[in-house]
């Protein structure tokens, strides 16, 4: 089954079987360029020096944009057939009567609109914040090997496989992995070997466990090794 080309410009997300992250296709970035993009691999490392720097993935963010826009058409549609019901002859809603008397009768001093005006202000910097920021942190860009593609890992995925990793080092009697954007975390326990040789073979293997995960960015790696404590 043939599959028809995507018109330019369009973007679609694919989600690979695994669920361990997701493909996206970038249409618009293949008409804008001629030939390949330098990578971040051509431009001798992944520090953030190349030219074809991966960017986060943006989130569609439904749940916050469908609420506040059918809060923001209910209102709207109310206040509007109030102010036609009022031009028609009849009298305005109690409830915009009652917030009129209110606001002409009471200082603007009282807790109540102060609080209200601060509950405002944090809803609107709460959906600034939604439209600024690209949101979907669980997602970590991976190198862009291809133009038309980019690529993403899932945050867990690459947990698990950096703790399968320090499961294999020998000595290593359990590992717990936390993995940012540019920090990896390792707390592992050693039941045998010393400590220091635990964690120089942990710091190799997980450096080569990082490099295979391909990700746009290179955290940094932090490994702690301890004795698992001792029962009774």
């Amino acid at each position: 089954m043939s599959e028809e080309p995507a018109p330019e410009g369009q973007r679609g997300m694919h989600r690979d079987a695994d669920g361990g992250g997701v493909l996206e296709r970038d249409d618009a970035a293949t008409s804008a360029g001629h030939g390949r993009r330098p990578t971040l691999d051509d431009a001798g490392g992944d520090d953030g020096g190349g030219v074809a720097r991966a960017r986060r993935f943006w989130s569609i963010r439904r749940v916050p944009a469908g609420l506040t826009a059918l809060i923001l058409l209910g209102a709207t549609g109310l206040l509007l057939y109030d102010i036609a019901a009022v031009r028609a002859g009849h009298r305005a809603m109690y409830w915009r009567r009652a917030l009129a008397d209110q606001l002409a009768r009471r200082p603007l001093e009282e807790v109540w609109i102060l609080v209200a005006a601060a509950v405002a202000i944090a809803l609107g910097l709460w959906l600034l914040a939604l439209a600024l920021t690209p949101g979907l942190r669980r997602l970590l860009p991976m190198r862009r090997e291809s133009v038309p593609v980019r690529a993403g890992l899932d945050r867990q995925a690459a947990e698990l496989a950096l703790r399968d990793r320090a499961m294999e080092v020998s000595g290593v009697r359990s590992a717990r992995v936390r993995l940012r954007r540019s920090r990896v975390k390792v707390n592992a326990a050693a039941h045998f070997r010393a400590l220091d040789e635990v964690r120089a073979d942990l710091h190799r293997a997980l450096d080569g466990g990082i490099a295979e995960l391909g990700l746009a960015r290179r955290p940094t790696l932090t490994v702690r090794v301890h004795r698992p404590a001792k029962k009774g």
